[in-house]
């Protein structure tokens, strides 16, 4: 069974699936996580204190999907088009470690601002 977490933002809270992989389980044991959101395009990204871990680098990620960016050590959460999209999907400025997918309400993240606080907890 897939490990859970939910994203504890000013007005709303989304769920997320975490992958099998040795970044999710990275991030996993490193929750709860705390920081203020940056966006970028339709990205949100926080800095977090965690060491990078193996699992699927890209670039072209899904809408809803969580990367890691170890050129800013940040968890990253993509809901659509960002700067560097050649189309609709989302694209990271450079490669992002996969660890996890928002499994519902993805739209909610048009709501955050820079600046917001965000949380991340275990389910």
């Amino acid at each position: 069974m897939a490990k859970k977490i939910k994203l504890l933002l000013e007005n709303f809270t989304v769920e997320a699936s975490l992958y099998d992989n040795e970044m999710a389980e990275n991030i996993w044991a490193n929750l709860p996580l705390k920081g203020e959101a940056r966006t970028w395009g339709e990205e949100l990204y926080f800095p977090v204190d965690v060491k990078e871990g193996e699992g699927e680098k890209k670039a072209k990620v899904e809408i809803g999907e969580l990367g890691f960016w170890d050129q800013g050590s940040a968890f990253c959460v993509f809901y659509g088009r960002t700067p560097a999209s050649e189309g609709e999907k989302p694209q990271a400025a450079s490669p992002v470690v996969v660890f996890g997918k928002v499994e519902q309400g993805v739209e909610k993240l048009t709501n955050v601002s820079a600046g917001d606080e965000i949380k991340v907890e275990r389910i």
